[in-house]
């Protein structure tokens, strides 16, 4: 047989021809004592160097057939001898287009770094070239490249031909893949997947009325109905003991959630799990099953069951604790890894390049289908030139994304869908790429440059990130559905690069933008409510301001001569600023109408300075406006007839006014010549009088309608 156990302590020098081991296993001691002996059983890995001509395998690219079942019968030969290494020597082996390598459980499949293990050319819409089957684990893939006929494929049958798997494991546990290379197949380098199967299919009559009590007994309840007797006797369930409920048809909204009441088999109750609880509804997630149970019932909240009602009971396994590290997936067609139904799995110190033909195109895919991925790890990892997406995050919970660099350039760097939950994205580099980010999600600490980034749902958290050059889009879907905070953006190359906030209010806080962009630096449409905290837009060409509540803010335009420099709000809504900063050498802060009639702008304990021969404001339409408290300085004024606060415009006063209610009150304004402080002859035809008073203004005079009110209240200095 075999099992060459080295205990050699009396020579440092071990035969590492004789015994060949995992790097990452051998430890070396420097000095032979009681602390080295479990360095040295450690050691006692049992290595099979394949045989070629004993198994009857060619490594000349030559017999595919002969090749891959010798691999496979010395394989499975291995494992019956109770070797834990399978090590493969250089050369390049031809895997049958019919068949696959079958990995058994308990080895490490060893490829020398020479090795290439090489997909015979194919016309098949699928095929796999190594498979991880049901119940397999404690395998390790070390080393050596898996190649596709992706470059010779016979792609003339029609279809996508999207499903041509290098590795794939199906229920697997306990599976590692390192430095390894999965290129050019025809669909993915790697398939992370699951095995279930249909158990039982639901109707109406199958259902009953009533509940289950806490000790597990049948009881009477008129606002629920129960399943009863499902079994759990599928020999799937001998591979992983979950199930779901899916494809559920015309049920109530609020019944997805539902209590497994589990019994042993002489029916003894054991215990409950509640889906509401775990988050495991009606197609959502896996509901564990105790190793006891023989059957179980089910209790939903529904007090009346539609005849039309349909769901389906399956036995759901996925495969479990997957490490993939320091490899490389490339070229291949579909994606470099999908993660179709998966728990606890980390990829990490990995490439990811240059996928494209078949949708979607992208690095990792987490894509299972009834969110069957759950705490998924992807860390220092790198992605670039891939044809549509680095990172996709389809479906599942749970995710950690950190330190990683995407650069597909011009691509979604990362895509979060709207049935993924509860991901963190830490301290990546978005390089050149797009984001787009729907629900249930925390950004912290990321930097993007050159790119895109759309927050499109609610339950999303930015905080501590950096954009560069980047357009940027908040756009929540509810209410206050999105934090930001400690955002910094700069504005390098004059793009049309805003800072947008739109759809429904949210709440942004400390966020500096600097920086001249083409159009507008800081903009958006998001319906009344927002609450902006400690915003500064420095350098900006021009900003047209979301409606909201400013507190603390700053903006202070471009010191470029050239450009217009100016602040506006333009639209329909409510604006509030207090305590807020106003600089700018043209333009000034000005209230219009160009997207819509401000209805309600209040202004309070705020500084306008206009530092050039500029007015400071100006307000052309509005249905109500008040300025108290503040102060307004033009000391920069080049031209004595040029107005410090200008209501209304020389060009339209013979039409009817738009300024319908304004209040001027308690403001200090200062000019460096002897200009007209606050001017409202030129408000319209019609326009109603308006209430200035209080107001102090040094070197400056007023130019008021006749009807204006309590005029005699202002001190002019």
């Amino acid at each position: 047989m075999k099992k060459i156990i080295l205990f050699v302590f009396t020579c440092f020098l071990f035969s590492l021809s004789y015994v060949q081991m995992n790097s990452s296993q051998l430890a070396i001691p420097s000095v032979l004592g009681k602390q080295a002996f479990p360095t040295i059983f450690a050691m006692n890995e049992s290595t099979y160097e394949l045989d070629l001509k004993k198994w009857n395998i060619y490594n000349d690219g030559t017999h595919p057939i002969e090749t891959t079942k010798g691999i496979n019968d010395a394989l499975q030969w291995a494992s019956e001898n109770d070797y834990t290494v399978f090590k493969v020597p250089e050369g390049n082996y031809l895997i049958d287009k019919d068949s696959h390598i079958d990995m058994v459980s308990n080895i490490t499949f060893w490829l020398d770094d020479k090795a290439v293990l090489q997909k015979e050319t194919n016309d098949y819409s699928s095929y796999k070239l190594l498979h991880i089957g049901p119940g397999v684990k404690n395998v390790i893939l070390k080393g050596g490249t898996y190649i596709g006929d992706k470059e010779t494929h016979d792609y003339a049958s029609g279809g996508t031909h999207e499903h041509g798997y290098g590795i794939i494991t199906s229920g697997a546990n306990k599976i590692t893949l390192d430095n390894i290379k999965a290129i050019n197949f025809t669909g993915d380098g790697l398939s992370i997947g699951k095995i279930g199967t249909l158990i039982q299919d639901v109707y109406a009559p199958y259902f009953e009325s009533g509940c289950v009590d806490e000790e597990g007994n049948l009881r009477n309840d008129r606002t629920k109905s129960r399943l009863t007797n499902l079994p759990i006797n599928h020999s799937y369930f001998d591979i992983q003991r979950t199930f779901q409920f899916i494809h559920q048809q015309n049920m109530p909204e609020d019944s997805y959630g539902y209590v497994a009441y589990f019994y042993k088999e002489d029916g003894t109750f054991l215990s409950k799990q509640d889906s509401t609880e775990s988050n495991t509804p009606v197609g959502w997630g896996l509901t564990s099953i105790p190793e006891e149970a023989a059957f179980f019932h089910a209790v939903f909240p529904m007090p009346e069951v539609p005849n039309d009602i349909y769901l389906e009971y399956w036995m759901q396994g996925v495969s479990k604790h997957i490490t993939v590290k320091n490899s490389e997936f490339a070229h291949n067609r579909r994606q470099g890894i999908t993660i179709g139904g998966a728990q606890d799995v980390l990829i990490t110190n990995s490439q990811f390049h240059n996928m494209g033909g078949a949708a979607p195109e992208s690095g990792i895919d987490l894509e299972a289908g009834y969110n069957l991925n759950d705490n998924i790890h992807i860390k220092e990892n790198q992605f670039y030139n891939n044809a549509k997406y680095d990172l996709i995050l389809y479906d599942g919970r749970n995710a950690v994304v950190e330190d990683n660099h995407f650069a597909s350039k011009g691509e979604i760097g990362l895509a979060i869908s709207e049935p993924f939950k509860y991901a963190q994205i830490n301290n990546n580099h978005f390089d050149g790429t797009k984001i787009y980010a729907y629900n249930h999600a925390t950004f912290r600490n990321n930097k993007m440059n050159d790119g895109l980034a759309a927050f499109l749902g609610h339950e999303l958290v930015i905080d501590s990130m950096t954009f560069t050059d980047t357009l940027v889009n908040l756009a929540s879907d509810k209410s206050f559905g999105i934090e930001a905070s400690n955002i910094t953006v700069n504005n390098t190359k004059k793009l049309h690069t805003p800072f947008g906030i739109n759809n429904n209010p949210l709440h942004l806080k400390n966020v500096t933008i600097t920086g001249e962009a083409a159009l507008d630096s800081f903009s958006g449409n998001a319906s009344n409510g927002s609450i902006f905290e400690n915003l500064e837009v420095i350098g900006y060409n021009r900003s047209q301001l979301p409606r909201g509540t400013y507190k603390d803010c700053k903006f202070i335009a471009t010191e470029n001569e050239t450009v217009y420099g100016s602040v506006a709000v333009n639209n329909s809504g409510e604006y509030i600023f207090d305590n807020c900063v106003f600089e700018s050498r043209h333009g000034g802060f000005s209230i219009n109408s160009f997207h819509g009639i401000p209805d309600h702008v209040a202004i309070t304990n705020s500084e306008f300075n206009a530092l050039g021969d500029t007015h400071a404001i100006t307000i052309t339409s509005a249905n109500k406006v008040q300025l108290e408290k503040n102060n307004i300085n033009a000391n920069h004024m080049e031209r004595s007839d040029l107005e410090v606060l200008r209501v209304g415009s020389y060009w339209t006063k013979d039409e009817p006014y738009e300024v319908k209610d304004l209040t001027i009150r308690k403001n200090t304004i200062r000019s460096n010549l002897e200009n007209k402080g606050i001017s409202t002859i030129y408000s319209g035809k019609n326009a109603p009088p308006y209430i200035i008073e209080d107001n102090v203004l040094y070197n400056a005079t007023l130019d008021l309608k006749e009807n204006d009110l309590n005029t005699e209240a202002n001190t002019q200095k």
